[in-house]
């Protein structure tokens, strides 16, 4: 960056801040108040073919030739050969102690200003944008007289566009300056979103990088867009117009493929890979408009009018090809039902929408249209894609402590797998080793109560019955270690569960508790009859186990999708989340002489036939077990 360029931006820069602080700080004028403005709505205007007035000198003599115009009207139509224009405005008298003329809308590249021929104001530059905006003090001298304007112009616009305010100065500066302010305020907050952004990228892997990178791209050159378009650059940093220019268009022709490139990371490549295809013809295309750019720079701008055909004229084309394209994509996704589709969809589409119409006013009316609904359309398709980003953040997070919660449980799975497997083993080897001793040991005592009385004959009968009850657990030792199903049938659940409830309603009963059923008759499952009844029973006895006092337990069950679900739900006691976690660890159990053998059994039971337990509780509440198991037909 060259001296001039860098003190340039520094000076804009600064001008930004005091502006900024201008928007809030209310104007005081001198003399009259700003309702006292005067708005001349009506003048007239004369062709100049020959660059000077018709006297010779630099404003025009006579009355003839002169056509009447108002701001209602178009501007008039440049003849062929014809550069300048002259403007004839009739002042009214200046009662302000500090007047001053505000000139809203002037096209022309060449502009001076003149009461009796005497020049009160100038300008010009060369590049392409011809939109003016003039505040212009006068004197008491200037009461009442003519003021003439010679414009003179390198494009097919010329003239004055819309009313010229009379008025105090001071009371006409803060509009002056605030005009378009907004424009550059919006463009420079969406320049350091951007940066922010693109630092962000050196902590993004590469998965993310081209998403992150081509969205950067496209709020930069948006935020580009807005500074170099608004009036207010041009009108506070002319001496810099061609480099603002050339900014303004280096940024769109970043901003074409990026933003097809966005959209081809978001939708996808679209039908026959279309909208990949046409990112490389828009690559290309920019790439030539760039090289145009540089070679026109260097032969001092000789070629601005080819440039400005391919620039506007062709560039404006394709992009009306792509913003079809970019709806059509949209809208096939949002009709698939995406959310992330319908919000680009109303963002792209506003945006879009903006910039058709645009264009085709722009053509309509001879290329006399300045852009302004486009802006608007860019605060929207940019708030679509902070909705976006939003929500893939929030849908992050989601994932994040979902697979976290999932770890966990897939943790604890195999460290109850672990467990499991070594207590298979042990059980296994000890209840073989244990069973037939135990039962050579019950078989002699049975002999010796023969032939004991009858009160030893008591202590041997408690003897045996608790060696029973050891052998009792063997066997629970050997379900576990080896829950082999020898008998696999066709099982009718409602026919099982009516068992079940015959064999458990008494002791229900005697707990204070009620068993209700509801299950379908229709409901069948593959596996063993007796095991499926043991860990039901089992189920259930807990259940009846936790009862305190009076309660109920429900059970129920239905098809839903390939499965059978079975629900057992009581009113007991319940039990706290850390307890719920541990059912179905070895030697865990609630119960103050259990072994938790019982629900170990259950659960390796539903294991084997390819079932599923789960339990919800809540303490105070009561408990809730729910068993799956594969459906088959009945």
């Amino acid at each position: 960056m060259t001296k001039s360029r860098a003190t340039a931006f520094l000076a804009f820069v600064f001008t930004g801040i005091v502006l900024l602080t201008l928007l809030f700080v209310p104007a005081t004028a001198r003399g009259q108040s700003p309702l006292d403005t005067i708005k001349i709505t009506e003048w007239a205007y004369k062709w100049d073919s020959q660059g000077t007035g018709p006297d010779g000198t630099r404003t025009p003599a006579g009355t003839d030739g002169w056509t009447p115009a108002n701001e209602k009207g178009d501007m008039p139509v440049k003849p062929e050969g014809v550069t300048a224009l002259w403007v004839k405005i009739e002042l009214p008298r200046l009662e302000w102690d500090e007047p001053g003329m505000l000139i809203d809308k002037l096209y022309g590249h060449r502009i001076e200003v003149f009461t009796d021929e005497r020049r009160i104001y100038k300008a010009g530059h060369t590049y392409v944008y011809d939109k003016n905006r003039l505040l212009i003090p006068l004197s008491d001298n200037e009461s009442g007289k003519t003021v003439y304007i010679h414009i003179e112009t390198d494009s097919d616009r010329i003239g004055l566009q819309k009313n010229v305010k009379i008025g105090d100065y001071q009371a006409l500066l803060p509009g002056y300056v605030k005009s378009n302010l907004t424009d550059v305020l919006l463009g420079c907050a969406f320049v350091f979103i951007a940066l922010l952004m693109l630092i962000c990228t050196v902590f993004l892997n590469r998965g993310q990088l081209a998403k992150w990178l081509s969205l950067s791209l496209v709020i930069l050159a948006i935020g580009m867009l807005m500074i170099g378009s608004s009036q207010f650059t041009y009108t506070f940093f002319e001496d810099q117009g061609k480099w603002i220019e050339s900014l303004f268009d280096l940024a769109l022709l970043v901003f074409l493929p990026t933003l097809t490139l966005y959209f081809e990371q978001i939708l996808g490549h679209g039908t026959w890979s279309m909208l990949t295809k046409y990112r490389w013809f828009q690559i290309g295309f920019s790439v030539l408009c760039v090289l145009f750019q540089l070679v026109n720079h260097l032969a001092s701008y000789r070629y601005d009018k080819a440039y400005y055909f391919v620039t506007v004229m062709l560039l404006g084309l394709t992009m009306l090809i792509q913003f079809v394209l970019l709806i059509g994509m949209a809208i096939t996704h949002a009709v698939k039902g995406s959310k992330d589709g319908i919000t680009l969809t109303t963002g792209i589409g506003l945006f879009a929408a903006s910039g058709v119409v645009d264009l085709l006013v722009f053509y309509v009316k001879n290329e006399q249209y300045e852009f302004i609904y486009w802006k608007f359309g860019i605060v929207c398709f940019v708030t679509s894609l902070i909705i976006i980003l939003g929500r893939g953040f929030a849908r992050d997070h989601e994932k994040i402590v979902r697979y976290s919660k999932e770890l966990v449980m897939y943790n604890n799975e195999l460290q109850r797998a672990e467990k499991m497997e070594i207590i298979s083993d042990l059980a296994a080897s000890v209840a073989h080793e244990v069973r037939n001793p135990l039962q050579v040991t019950r078989g002699f005592l049975q002999l010796a109560a023969e032939k004991l009385g009858q009160k030893e004959k008591g202590y041997m009968n408690m003897a045996i019955e608790e060696l029973d009850r050891a052998s009792n657990i063997i066997t629970d030792f050997l379900t576990f270690a080896k829950p082999q199903l020898e008998h696999i049938t066709s099982l009718n659940i409602c026919q099982e569960l009516k068992q079940i409830e015959g064999i458990l309603v008494p002791l229900a009963n005697l707990q204070g508790g009620v068993i209700t059923l509801e299950v379908p008759e229709d409901l069948y499952i593959e596996g063993n009859s007796s095991k499926f009844k043991q860990a039901f029973i089992n189920i259930i006895k807990n259940s009846i186990e936790a009862l305190d006092g009076q309660g109920q337990i429900q059970i129920w069950a239905y098809k839903e999708k390939n499965e059978v679900w079975i629900h057992i739900r009581d009113n007991g006691e319940g039990m706290e989340t850390k307890e719920l976690s541990k059912l179905g660890e070895p030697y865990f159990s609630t119960k103050t002489k259990g072994t938790g053998l019982g629900l170990m059994v259950t659960f390796r039971i539903i294991e084997v036939m390819h079932g599923r337990l789960e339990f919800k509780s809540e303490k105070g509440v009561g408990t809730e077990a729910i068993v799956r198991f594969p459906s088959i037909p009945g």
